[in-house]
């Protein structure tokens, strides 16, 4: 099955030059483009894509804002920021926002393909260099937290899967490597954002990190 693909950028040359690349790739298909946000939150429930690439300047609202919006409407569909802004503010704001990737527009072809990719399996895709940013972010909070061992109120089995999923891996590969479904995996992963309250799998690795359990 194909990737659905939304590409929102108020730039006509960058949508063009997405098309050209993206075309290629035969497991991927673009249902539609918008220029700016309030066209793609429109388009949303008819296209119903998997992934949207969103740029951050649009003209009518942020591309921070309009994902908030889209994660409301479309829980279930990957946002993938590809824009201009390297900086903390943009990063953080779109992570917070629940984007599952972000990639700056001087990135190689094949780094977005990756991250459409790895964001399409409901995982998270950083930029090397931004991912610098949210460990050193991390590592800063992990200093102002002495209990680095504490994991209050989970189970063991919810320990187990948290460490996992901190790793970067995959649902389906928890399930195969604990000998559970991955229904199972997927309401010990509930279960475990509401105990800590997490929203993100990004707040997931920077409790992760932050206590211990695995290493930056």
């Amino acid at each position: 099955m194909k990737t659905r693909l939304l590409i929102v950028d108020d730039h006509a040359v960058v949508r063009t030059g997405l098309r050209m690349l993206l075309e290629g790739e035969e497991d991927m298909e673009i249902v539609g483009e918008a220029e700016n946000a309030s066209e793609a939150i429109n388009q949303i429930s008819h296209l119903q894509p998997d992934v949207i690439l969103m740029d951050i300047g649009l003209p009518d609202m942020s591309g921070i804002e309009a994902t908030k919006r889209i994660k409301e409407i479309s829980p279930e569909t990957a946002v993938v920021a590809l824009t201009i802004h390297e900086d903390e503010e943009y990063f953080f704001k779109m992570l917070d926002a629940g984007a599952a990737g972000y990639v700056p527009k001087r990135a190689a072809p094949e780094e977005l393909l990756s991250a459409i990719r790895i964001s399409a399996q409901g995982e998270v895709y950083l930029y090397p260099s931004l991912a610098k940013l949210l460990v050193k972010d991390y590592l800063t909070q992990s200093i102002q937290s002495k209990n680095q061992n504490s994991l209050t109120g989970l189970t063991p089995r919810e320990n187990e899967v948290l460490t996992l999923l901190a790793d970067g891996v995959s649902n389906a590969e928890i399930a195969d490597q604990l000998s559970i479904s991955p229904k199972t995996v997927a309401r010990h992963r509930e279960n475990i954002m509401g105990k800590l309250n997490l929203h993100s799998r990004a707040e997931l690795v920077k409790y992760a990190i932050r206590k211990g359990i695995i290493e930056p």
